[in-house]
């Protein structure tokens, strides 16, 4: 990061710097932080820091790049792994997930039915201003007479 002049810093993005800034770390950083660091690289005035970090944490949040981790840190998301992606399925791997999805659906279908009572089509709404529907509303001046 200290090989880039300031010049070439300014005509980059904030979200450039912070990825930049997270590869030479080589670990997470909170978003205070890393806008602090941002800020002290391209020497901009401190109140900078209040008037625009909602931005910059959208910035990231929206930037595929990044990953927010359990801890409020961010890091690249190239580092971390997912558990929940898939691998690619052969041909023949795709029917058979294709047939369990749609034994799962019709076992669903027939649960619903059996809970269905189809004698039950009374209406079970109730008025949350029935209590209140004969009240009357006095004036001041009313309430003073009795």
């Amino acid at each position: 990061m200290n090989k880039k002049s300031i010049e070439e810093l300014e005509l980059m993005s904030n979200k450039d710097i912070a990825y930049m800034i997270l590869e030479e770390r080589k670990r997470s950083i909170s978003t205070a932080a890393l806008f602090k660091k941002i800020i002290d690289l391209l020497n901009l005035p401190e109140g900078t820091f209040e008037e625009k970090i909602g931005e910059f944490y959208t910035t990231l949040s929206t930037d595929k790049r990044f990953i927010l981790l359990d801890n409020g840190n961010w890091d690249l998301k190239g580092r971390h792994s997912s558990d929940k992606l898939k691998k690619p399925l052969s041909e023949d791997d795709e029917e058979d997930e294709i047939e369990e999805d749609e034994e799962e659906l019709e076992e669903e279908e027939d649960i619903l039915e059996d809970n269905y009572d189809s004698t039950d089509d009374t209406d079970d709404y109730v008025d949350p201003n029935e209590d209140i529907k004969d009240l009357v509303v006095l004036e001041e001046n009313e309430l003073e007479g009795e």
